[in-house]
């Protein structure tokens, strides 16, 4: 192994300050994602009044939101939550799709972290997994990720922590 550093500072979400981004279609779904993602964010250390939820009606208006939310509220990260279920018309794709690029591009845009927790599904039956049955749940995951996230990017741009690669 070569000499280097690996950043990758602690799951300690104290401190953060997260939005919440949740569309109102497949409210059913939404609202699973919304509570491990809350549940999650408490457990690793950010405080419940340092989290602010936003409703919108669909997974097309989380990106503008977040981007909204950064700039007027100065968060740490935010994270999206959705749920797209396949229908029988080519819906789906497209708005599986822009969600996805848009939330990218708000992350690029502000240069905070922007979590995409959209559950995207073919069937009721794999919606139900992915929010909180079988398959865990994507809110806990996206809530971990913009922790994480909100930290590495504050790590790499204050030159710190820092664990030798050597160590590892």
């Amino acid at each position: 192994m070569t000499d280097g550093e690996v950043i990758e500072p602690p799951l300690d979400g104290a401190g953060l300050s997260v939005g919440i981004v949740a569309a109102r279609f497949n409210e059913f779904f939404t609202t699973h994602l919304l509570r491990a993602c809350r549940r999650e964010l408490r457990r690793h250390g950010v405080a419940d009044e340092d989290v602010i939820v936003a409703w919108v009606p669909g997974a097309m208006e989380l990106p503008i939101t977040a981007r909204e939310l950064i700039a007027s509220r100065d968060v740490d990260a935010v994270v999206c939550l959705g749920c797209i279920i396949r229908g029988e018309t080519t819906h789906y794709d497209h708005v599986a799709q822009e969600s996805a690029r848009g939330i990218a591009r708000a992350a690029l845009d502000t240069g905070t972290p922007v979590i995409y927790g959209v559950v995207t599904a073919e069937t009721l039956a794999q919606a139900v997994d992915r929010s909180g049955s079988r398959a865990g749940n994507r809110g806990g995951d996206a809530a971990l990720a913009a922790i994480e996230m909100a930290r590495v990017l504050a790590a790499v741009r204050q030159g710190r922590p820092v664990v030798p690669a050597a160590e590892l």
